[in-house]
């Protein structure tokens, strides 16, 4: 088959960046023929004043993505267009190329941005669903959601506006794929159709291969900012005793966290920084545990599949896909959200018990296998296209 990945690229690389990628390298991987159009927000730093001014109404159109996939659609003619990302150089407008040249359209939804003008479901560190299901979504210009700022907001709010009431969604792209039950559920909510949105989580590819040892400290692996609950983590640990934590990511909190780890003396706290993927499995792989205490909805956090496949179990609140995803006593431990004491009390008893912690992580193992490997998921995947092809 060929398959044509359409992905716009964060400045700060994450776990939608790292899904596309493990996509693509799947797909080929198994023969297929994979044509990449792809773009970076990298580009705009290089943006003139009136260029950036342009984003304004290239968010809601670009009219070079548009043309730029239309010449791929007639020169590689591929079966099927795979989205990611579109947010803001691609735009919506590159559904319209597709629909043009009757090339089948998938949107994978990593976030909550066709909802939610942060993309999170979350402000003032709770969370928010004021837009859900409201056209225009004005809750979020009332409080400036993106970036703090009513403008940039406002070319959001436009976007989502515009494209819900010529039905863009509804009428130019075949399959939605939802991460988990949960974000399925949102996005219903919001207005997509439900009977275009097909559940597939992500998966890990490569097999990172399961860990030999115990693990002697706690890890957590993501973006250090407010929504993710680190700040929550470090008040957490200061309840501990004696309890190495590991931090890799980074983020606009990382000088805050090093700060407050200074103020409190806490050498059990180390600060890794960005790490590529094979330092960040082996520092997995090192630990006995990992802990995901964001406190946003998420959708389907890579970075779980991931402690799954090297045998950790994951201690993550009972909020959003979380629930779904880490099974309580099974996989992993989940805590009361935003309950700090819980918490502590949670990771206590994971280093006080260290045979059940590695019977979760056995457990973890098994269900990456079943879930969450590369071949249940690439059949996933070409189902989905199929359905795709047969839907247009």
């Amino acid at each position: 088959m060929k398959i044509l990945l359409i992905h716009n690229h964060y400045q700060q690389a994450g776990g939608e960046d790292s899904v596309f990628q493990a996509e693509k390298e799947l797909l080929e991987h198994a023969g297929h023929q994979v044509i990449v159009y792809e773009r970076d927000n990298a580009e705009i730093n290089s943006y003139a004043a009136l260029q950036k001014l342009s984003l304004i109404k290239n968010t809601t159109w670009s009219g070079d993505s548009q043309r730029e996939i239309s010449q791929i659609l007639k020169r590689e003619r591929p079966q099927v267009a795979h989205f990611h990302n579109t947010f803001p150089l691609i735009s919506p407008s590159g559904y319209f190329a597709c629909r043009e040249a009757g090339v089948p359209v998938i949107q994978t939804i990593h976030n909550y941005r066709l909802l939610c003008s942060n993309a999170l479901l979350y402000r003032n560190e709770h969370i928010c669903e004021a837009c859900l299901g409201k056209t225009p979504p004005w809750p979020g210009l009332l409080y400036g959601c993106y970036q703090g700022s009513r403008g940039k907001t406002l070319i959001l709010v436009s976007m989502l506006t515009i494209h819900r009431l010529i039905r863009t969604w509804e009428k130019m792209v075949d399959v939605f794929i939802a991460l988990s039950v949960f974000s399925r559920v949102k996005l219903i909510e919001g207005g997509l159709p439900a009977e275009k949105i097909i559940i597939k989580p992500n998966f890990v590819f490569p097999d990172p291969g399961q860990a030999d040892v115990g693990g002697s400290y706690g890890i957590v692996v993501g973006r250090l900012s407010q929504e993710k609950g680190i700040d929550a983590l470090l008040k957490a640990w200061d309840r501990l005793t004696n309890r190495r934590l590991k931090v890799v990511g980074d983020g606009p909190l990382m000088q805050t966290m090093q700060e407050y780890i200074n103020s409190h003396d806490n050498d059990n706290v180390e600060l890794c920084g960005w790490m590529p993927r094979d330092k960040t499995m082996a520092s997995i792989k090192g630990s006995m545990f990992l802990i995901f205490p964001s406190q946003s909805y998420e959708n389907f956090p890579l970075v779980i599949a991931e402690a799954y496949a090297c045998g950790k179990p994951v201690i993550a609140p009972r909020l959003g896909a979380m629930q779904e995803i880490v099974w309580d006593g099974i996989t992993g431990v989940q805590y009361t959200p935003g309950n700090i004491e819980d918490l502590a009390e949670k990771i206590e008893w994971a280093f006080t018990h260290p045979g059940a912690v590695e019977k979760m992580g056995q457990n973890a193992r098994e269900e990456y296998e079943q879930n969450y490997s590369a071949d249940t998921n690439y059949q996933k995947l070409i189902d989905i296209y199929d359905n795709a092809i047969n839907r247009r």
